[in-house]
Protein backbone atom coordinates (compact mmCIF):
# COMPACT_ATOMS: atom_id res chain seq x y z
CA UNK A 1 0.00 0.00 0.00
CA UNK A 2 1.24 3.68 -1.03
CA UNK A 3 1.25 5.94 1.64
CA UNK A 4 1.05 9.59 0.54
CA UNK A 5 1.86 12.09 2.84
CA UNK A 6 0.05 15.63 1.88
CA UNK A 7 -3.37 16.34 0.41
CA UNK A 8 -5.04 16.55 -3.05
CA UNK A 9 -4.94 20.31 -3.31
CA UNK A 10 -0.98 20.94 -3.10
CA UNK A 11 1.99 18.83 -4.99
CA UNK A 12 0.58 15.23 -3.74
CA UNK A 13 -2.25 15.42 -6.78
CA UNK A 14 0.15 14.80 -8.88
CA UNK A 15 0.71 12.11 -6.91
CA UNK A 16 -2.14 10.48 -6.65
CA UNK A 17 -3.00 11.09 -10.37
CA UNK A 18 -0.34 8.65 -10.65
CA UNK A 19 -1.30 6.05 -8.64
CA UNK A 20 -5.00 6.25 -9.44
CA UNK A 21 -2.80 5.36 -13.68
CA UNK A 22 -0.85 2.61 -12.00
CA UNK A 23 -3.78 0.96 -10.63
CA UNK A 24 -1.90 0.62 -7.42
CA UNK A 25 -3.57 0.77 -3.80
CA UNK A 26 -2.92 4.03 -1.69
CA UNK A 27 -3.93 5.75 0.86
CA UNK A 28 -3.64 9.86 1.55
CA UNK A 29 -2.14 10.36 4.73
CA UNK A 30 -3.41 14.06 5.13
CA UNK A 31 -0.94 17.44 5.99
CA UNK A 32 -2.65 20.85 4.81
CA UNK A 33 -1.43 24.19 5.21
CA UNK A 34 -1.90 26.86 7.48
CA UNK A 35 -2.21 30.63 6.32
CA UNK A 36 1.32 31.71 4.36
CA UNK A 37 1.57 28.23 2.92
CA UNK A 38 3.15 27.05 6.00
CA UNK A 39 1.87 23.31 6.78
CA UNK A 40 -0.40 22.57 9.82
CA UNK A 41 2.45 20.13 11.26
CA UNK A 42 5.96 18.74 10.56
CA UNK A 43 6.80 16.30 8.12
CA UNK A 44 8.87 14.32 10.10
CA UNK A 45 9.54 11.53 7.07
CA UNK A 46 10.64 14.58 4.85
CA UNK A 47 13.90 15.93 5.47
CA UNK A 48 12.64 19.10 3.66
CA UNK A 49 9.81 19.23 5.70
CA UNK A 50 7.49 19.32 2.13
CA UNK A 51 4.81 17.13 0.65
CA UNK A 52 4.37 15.09 -0.51
CA UNK A 53 6.48 12.09 0.38
CA UNK A 54 5.77 8.60 -0.21
CA UNK A 55 6.30 5.66 1.73
CA UNK A 56 6.04 2.68 0.00
CA UNK A 57 7.34 -0.61 2.47
CA UNK A 58 10.57 0.47 3.87
CA UNK A 59 11.17 3.20 1.38
CA UNK A 60 10.62 6.41 1.75
CA UNK A 61 10.79 9.35 -1.16
CA UNK A 62 10.49 13.12 -1.59
CA UNK A 63 9.92 14.94 -4.90
CA UNK A 64 6.75 14.55 -6.18
CA UNK A 65 8.08 13.83 -9.60
CA UNK A 66 10.68 11.38 -8.34
CA UNK A 67 7.75 9.83 -6.33
CA UNK A 68 5.57 9.28 -9.50
CA UNK A 69 9.01 7.78 -11.78
CA UNK A 70 8.73 5.24 -8.33
CA UNK A 71 5.28 4.74 -9.21
CA UNK A 72 5.62 4.54 -12.71
CA UNK A 73 8.27 1.85 -12.57
CA UNK A 74 5.78 -0.10 -10.58
CA UNK A 75 3.49 -0.24 -13.04
CA UNK A 76 5.28 -0.71 -15.90
CA UNK A 77 4.67 -0.16 -19.76
CA UNK A 78 2.18 1.68 -20.85
CA UNK A 79 2.94 4.48 -17.70
CA UNK A 80 6.87 3.70 -17.73
CA UNK A 81 8.34 2.28 -20.87
CA UNK A 82 11.23 0.73 -21.33
CA UNK A 83 14.11 0.88 -23.28
CA UNK A 84 15.30 4.59 -25.22
CA UNK A 85 11.69 5.65 -24.18
CA UNK A 86 12.40 5.28 -20.50
CA UNK A 87 15.24 7.89 -21.07
CA UNK A 88 13.16 10.06 -22.79
CA UNK A 89 10.48 9.71 -19.69
CA UNK A 90 13.55 10.67 -17.78
CA UNK A 91 14.05 13.89 -20.52
CA UNK A 92 10.90 15.17 -20.18
CA UNK A 93 10.33 14.95 -16.42
CA UNK A 94 13.39 16.75 -15.97
CA UNK A 95 12.27 19.62 -18.39
CA UNK A 96 9.24 19.86 -16.56
CA UNK A 97 11.30 20.55 -13.11
CA UNK A 98 13.12 22.66 -14.63
CA UNK A 99 12.29 24.85 -18.03
CA UNK A 100 8.21 24.19 -16.82
CA UNK A 101 7.42 24.76 -13.19
CA UNK A 102 9.46 27.79 -11.91
CA UNK A 103 7.66 29.99 -14.33
CA UNK A 104 4.03 28.09 -14.51
CA UNK A 105 4.67 29.18 -10.27
CA UNK A 106 5.88 32.49 -10.42
CA UNK A 107 2.39 33.41 -12.76
CA UNK A 108 0.69 31.24 -10.51
CA UNK A 109 1.38 32.87 -6.95
CA UNK A 110 1.05 36.27 -9.11
CA UNK A 111 -2.32 35.40 -10.85
CA UNK A 112 -4.69 33.40 -8.12
CA UNK A 113 -2.96 31.46 -5.49
CA UNK A 114 -1.86 34.68 -3.28
CA UNK A 115 -4.25 36.94 -1.63
CA UNK A 116 -4.67 39.79 -4.34
CA UNK A 117 -3.47 42.61 -2.58
CA UNK A 118 0.30 40.42 -2.09
CA UNK A 119 0.13 39.81 -6.09
CA UNK A 120 2.28 41.28 -8.47
CA UNK A 121 1.25 42.40 -11.60
CA UNK A 122 4.75 42.27 -13.14
CA UNK A 123 5.44 39.01 -11.56
CA UNK A 124 2.98 37.30 -13.49
CA UNK A 125 3.55 38.78 -16.55
CA UNK A 126 7.28 37.51 -16.36
CA UNK A 127 6.37 34.35 -15.38
CA UNK A 128 3.57 34.01 -18.60
CA UNK A 129 6.71 35.27 -20.83
CA UNK A 130 8.87 32.73 -19.43
CA UNK A 131 6.46 30.03 -19.65
CA UNK A 132 5.17 31.13 -23.10
CA UNK A 133 8.43 30.75 -24.30
CA UNK A 134 8.53 27.20 -22.81
CA UNK A 135 4.87 26.15 -24.39
CA UNK A 136 6.14 27.22 -27.84
CA UNK A 137 9.02 24.72 -27.66
CA UNK A 138 6.09 22.26 -26.64
CA UNK A 139 4.09 23.08 -29.20
CA UNK A 140 6.33 22.08 -31.84
CA UNK A 141 7.25 19.27 -30.29
CA UNK A 142 3.08 17.85 -30.19
CA UNK A 143 2.65 19.07 -33.55
CA UNK A 144 5.06 15.69 -34.60
CA UNK A 145 2.81 13.20 -32.03
CA UNK A 146 0.13 13.37 -29.50
CA UNK A 147 2.20 12.60 -26.50
CA UNK A 148 5.53 13.30 -25.26
CA UNK A 149 7.11 9.94 -25.63
CA UNK A 150 5.25 8.85 -29.09
CA UNK A 151 1.41 7.42 -29.68
CA UNK A 152 0.54 6.79 -26.01
CA UNK A 153 0.26 8.07 -22.27
CA UNK A 154 3.00 8.02 -20.28
CA UNK A 155 4.10 9.03 -16.97
CA UNK A 156 5.91 11.95 -18.98
CA UNK A 157 2.53 13.26 -20.11
CA UNK A 158 1.58 13.30 -16.74
CA UNK A 159 4.41 14.72 -14.79
CA UNK A 160 4.08 17.56 -17.03
CA UNK A 161 0.07 18.06 -17.30
CA UNK A 162 -0.12 17.94 -13.76
CA UNK A 163 2.23 20.87 -13.42
CA UNK A 164 0.12 22.94 -15.74
CA UNK A 165 -2.56 22.04 -13.98
CA UNK A 166 -3.49 24.96 -11.86
CA UNK A 167 -2.45 27.66 -14.66
CA UNK A 168 -5.39 25.22 -16.94
CA UNK A 169 -7.59 25.57 -14.33
CA UNK A 170 -7.68 29.23 -13.40
CA UNK A 171 -7.42 30.99 -16.80
CA UNK A 172 -3.83 30.90 -18.30
CA UNK A 173 -4.59 31.96 -22.34
CA UNK A 174 -2.98 28.65 -24.06
CA UNK A 175 -4.96 29.97 -27.40
CA UNK A 176 -1.54 30.26 -28.83
CA UNK A 177 -0.64 27.02 -28.16
CA UNK A 178 -3.71 24.55 -29.33
CA UNK A 179 -1.59 21.78 -30.03
CA UNK A 180 -0.65 22.01 -26.04
CA UNK A 181 -4.59 22.76 -25.52
CA UNK A 182 -5.43 20.09 -26.81
CA UNK A 183 -3.29 17.55 -25.21
CA UNK A 184 -3.42 19.12 -21.42
CA UNK A 185 -7.51 18.07 -22.53
CA UNK A 186 -6.59 14.90 -23.17
CA UNK A 187 -4.18 14.34 -20.13
CA UNK A 188 -6.64 16.21 -17.67
CA UNK A 189 -9.66 14.08 -18.47
CA UNK A 190 -8.76 10.92 -18.69
CA UNK A 191 -10.46 8.52 -16.15
CA UNK A 192 -7.88 8.44 -13.91
CA UNK A 193 -7.29 11.97 -13.75
CA UNK A 194 -10.75 12.77 -13.47
CA UNK A 195 -11.01 10.27 -10.50
CA UNK A 196 -7.84 12.60 -8.45
CA UNK A 197 -9.05 15.78 -9.94
CA UNK A 198 -12.65 14.41 -8.22
CA UNK A 199 -10.37 14.58 -4.61
CA UNK A 200 -8.82 17.80 -5.50
CA UNK A 201 -11.88 19.67 -6.82
CA UNK A 202 -14.40 18.51 -4.65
Amino acid sequence: MLRIHGIPRSRAFRCIWAAEEAGLPYEVVPIGFAPGFKLERAVAINPNNKIPALEDGDLVLFESLAINLHIAKKAGAPLMPAGDDASRVLQWTLWTATEAEPHVMRWSYNAYLKPEAERVAAEAAAGKEALDARLAVLEKELAQRPFLVGEGFTIADLNLASVLYGSWMNGYDYGPFPKVKAWLDACLTRPAALRARRQREG
